[in-house]
């Protein structure tokens, strides 16, 4: 299969190409390689994906663009014929939404924008997206299952994220374009995000500095291992979704459609408390840490939880890789990354 994976210099967009290529699908990967973080991070990704599509019978592309600029993703899109679609590109971090919105809405919004546009008229057969256990905002019911609302976003990030899924049906319904939005609950793993808790704790507590620890490490997070996220995405991007031929227009089922539209959790199914995930940190590293305790910061979600059973009945596929044994994954890759 060709698959065009936009956001491929991205933690998730990475893995997800470096599997497709392994077994042998040709991949055009997308990537504005902005400076939200170290670029060289991105760059040693692409090497690794040219690399990879070297040993494998796979063929890698890199196109460097910006998905808001929708004459270089037309481009893309008229030199390509795509089996799939999946869209990954984003601009990432929870945090970062509240000093600079407008970067959410290029990325987000009109980048998304122009990716589903140019799907509609390739007539690409399956769209998969990113979307984000962000949108279930200010919902405490636990675990978070598709069936709930996501009306309350509690911060510009996830607000966007959820105008995905809802731009995603209006092209489902209209065009009969099949989707599917993926939301993923806090992932992590080698190659991660410099921006992420992971990788800060990890860089302080080998450097022995101390690390912010917000709601006094007493929230917890559903952490879903890099492997199992990429696992799941490329089985959801494998099956097109279909119309749920048991819809009911009168009873709606926020997770399907009529049309062929569907949205999945993708979560480990098994929430940790930050502060355990912190101990996991301190024994892959051998060190401990030194705590700053600090309050919850605004937008943050106290807890998150996903219900992903209704991605294993579709796709057949759970995550299953514990905290402990994903967080010495992350550890030795770093170690042997940066050489400390």
């Amino acid at each position: 299969m060709k698959v065009l994976v936009t956001g491929a210099a991205g933690f998730i967009g990475f893995h997800v190409s470096k599997k497709l290529l392994e077994r042998g699908d040709s991949v055009v990967g997308f990537d504005n390689m902005n400076d939200y973080y170290d670029p060289a991070l991105k760059q040693a990704r692409i090497d690794l994906l040219h690399q990879t599509a070297q040993q494998s019978a796979g063929q890698f592309d890199f196109i460097q663009a910006n998905l808001a600029d929708k004459t270089a993703v037309d481009q893309c899109f008229q030199q390509h014929q795509f089996d799939r679609v999946i869209h990954l590109a984003a601009q990432a971090g929870v945090r970062y939404s509240l000093e600079n919105p407008m970067s959410y809405v290029e990325s987000n919004i009109i980048g998304f924008t122009n990716i589903i546009e140019a799907c509609r008229y390739a007539k690409t057969p399956h769209l998969t997206y990113a979307s984000t256990s962000s949108v279930y905002g200010a919902n405490t019911t636990m675990p978070f299952s598709e069936q709930h609302g996501v009306d309350h976003p509690i911060q510009f990030y996830a607000a966007t994220k959820r105008a995905n899924e809802l731009m995603a049906h209006s092209y489902s319904h209209l065009f009969q374009l099949p989707t599917t939005g993926l939301r993923f609950f806090t992932v992590y793993g080698p190659w991660g995000r410099p921006d992420m808790a992971l990788f800060k704790f990890t860089k302080n507590i080998i450097a022995g500095q101390s690390i912010p620890v917000f709601n006094h490490g007493n929230h917890t997070r559903d952490f879903t291992f890099i492997e199992d996220i990429a696992e799941g995405v490329i089985r959801s991007s494998d099956q097109i979704a279909k119309a749920n031929p048991n819809w009911d227009s009168n009873h709606p089922d926020p997770a399907t459609s009529n049309a062929p539209f569907r949205i999945f959790n993708i979560g480990n199914n098994n929430p940790v408390k930050l502060i355990e995930y912190i101990q996991a940190i301190e024994k892959a590293v051998g060190q401990e840490a030194i705590l700053e305790l600090l309050p919850l910061q605004a937008g943050d979600v106290p807890d998150t939880f996903a219900d992903s059973s209704a991605l294993e009945k579709s796709v057949g596929y759970k995550p299953s890789v514990s905290v402990e044994d994903g967080v010495k994954q992350f550890v030795d890759w770093y170690r042997d990354f940066y050489q400390v």
